[in-house]
């Protein structure tokens, strides 16, 4: 076996062991990268064109298979803390001024500071608005338009 070929699948087998410790799409493309490689060292291809496979391997496979793995990979991920706040329903308990820097909301019954996602728009209390977003400690709420405002 030639040296080439020995320093192929080093780099595949440590690709490999990277991956499967961190369980986090890290180095997976540069393992097929390195068994291209390899291939490309077993029929004797110069050194360049073995390093060029390498790099343009680990390049495609890391822009055309990523963003897919990265979404299946993250389907059953349980949004925590704060983040599970986005997306849901908040009521007003007190005015949301932006201009003011004032407002806050209660999301499952924790209040919360709270701003508008539009400046010019005040928001009274009792206004149901959903949480689009969290910026720093203050959640960005918008007025939910199916909702009337809560009694």
């Amino acid at each position: 076996m030639g040296d080439m070929m020995i320093l192929w699948l080093v780099v595949l087998i440590i690709s490999i062991v990277i991956e499967a410790a961190t369980m986090g799409l890290t180095s997976i493309w540069f393992a097929g990268g390195a068994l291209v490689a390899l291939g490309a060292a077993a029929f004797r291809l110069p050194i360049a064109v073995q390093v060029i496979l390498f790099f343009a391997v680990s390049l495609l496979l890391l822009i055309f298979t990523r963003p897919v793995a990265v979404k299946y990979f993250n389907k059953d991920r349980i949004k925590t803390n704060a983040e599970s706040i986005v997306g849901r329903q908040a009521i007003v308990v007190s005015e949301i001024d932006n201009l003011q820097g004032i407002g806050q909301v209660t999301v499952s019954g924790q209040e919360w500071s709270a701003r508008s996602i539009d400046d010019d728009v005040k928001l009274s209390v009792g206004t149901v608005v959903n949480v689009v977003a969290i910026n720093g400690v203050k959640l960005m709420v918008k007025p939910d338009p199916q909702m009337e405002k809560v009694k």
